[in-house]
C-alpha cells in the first residue's frame, strides 16, 4: 500500500510540483489547505511547501516593510500540523517557506528582508555527515533561490547543516529525529537534479 503524506498548501496553482515530486518518491500526497482543514490521521509524514511570509508576530517582532503575503490562518494551520507530527514523530520535510515555519514553530525567529536570494541560482555548502548531504553532496552545490526572508536565531534543537556563500542558512534538520529535514531552496522544481533525492530520502523515513 502507498504511503500517504500530507502536504500543506495555501494556492492551488502553486500545488503541482509538490504532488508530482512526492508521487516520483512513490508516495501518496494529500493536499491540506486552510480551506480543507484536516489532521494527520492515517499520515506517514508532512511536506511544508513553499509560498508567503510568516507572520511575525508569532516570533515576538513587528512586521517590516517587506513582509507580504501574510496569512495567519495559514500559519495557524501548518503550526498545529507541525506540533501534531512531532507529537507522533512522523518525518517532516520543509521547502522554502516550509524551513521558516518550522523554525518559528521551534522557537526562532527570521530576517524579514535580505537580497541577492529572489529569483537566482546560488551556491550551497552542506556539512557532512549531514542528511541533506547524502542527499546532494558536501561539494558546492547550486540551487534554485526564490526568498526574501531567511533564518535568525535558529529554533530549538534544530542543527544548521547547509550554508549559501553570505552565511545566509539553506538548511537545517533535528538530529534527534529519524527524518527533520528543511531546505530554503525549492526541489520540488528540480526533479533531474540529485533534489529528487531529497524526496527519495523523506520516502524512505516514511516507509520505514
Amino acid at each position: 500500500m502507498t504511503m500517504r503524506v500530507a502536504v500543506s498548501y495555501f494556492r492551488e496553482d502553486k500545488l503541482g510540483a509538490y504532488v508530482n515530486a512526492v508521487r516520483a518518491a512513490g508516495l501518496e500526497p494529500v493536499p491540506i489547505s486552510p480551506a480543507q482543514t484536516r489532521g494527520l490521521e492515517d499520515i506517514g509524514g508532512l511536506v511544508l511547501t513553499g509560498g508567503g511570509d510568516v507572520d511575525p508576530s508569532l516570533y515576538g517582532a513587528q512586521p517590516n516593510p517587506q513582509t507580504k503575503h501574510v496569512f495567519r490562518e495559514r500559519d495557524e494551520l501548518e503550526r498545529d500540523l507541525i506540533e501534531e507530527a512531532q507529537r507522533k514523530g512522523l518525518p517532516i520535510l520543509g521547502i522554502c517557506r516550509g524551513l521558516q515555519m518550522l523554525n518559528v514553530v521551534r522557537g526562532g525567529t527570521l530576517r524579514q528582508h535580505i537580497e541577492r536570494h529572489k529569483e537566482v541560482e546560488h551556491l550551497v555548502r552542506t556539512e557532512p555527515e549531514s542528511k541533506i548531504a547524502a542527499c546532494v553532496g558536501t561539494e558546492d552545490y547550486p540551487v534554485n533561490s526564490r526568498h526574501h526572508q531567511c533564518i535568525d536565531r535558529v529554533g530549538s534543537e534544530l542543527k544548521v547543516t547547509a550554508r549559501a556563500e553570505d552565511g545566509v542558512i539553506e538548511a537545517v534538520e533535528d538530529p534527534n529525529r529519524a527524518f527533520v529535514v528543511a531546505v530554503q531552496w525549492h526541489p520540488e522544481d528540480r526533479p533531474t537534479t540529485r533534489d529528487s533525492r531529497i524526496f527519495d530520502a523523506f520516502a524512505k523515513a516514511v516507509c520505514r
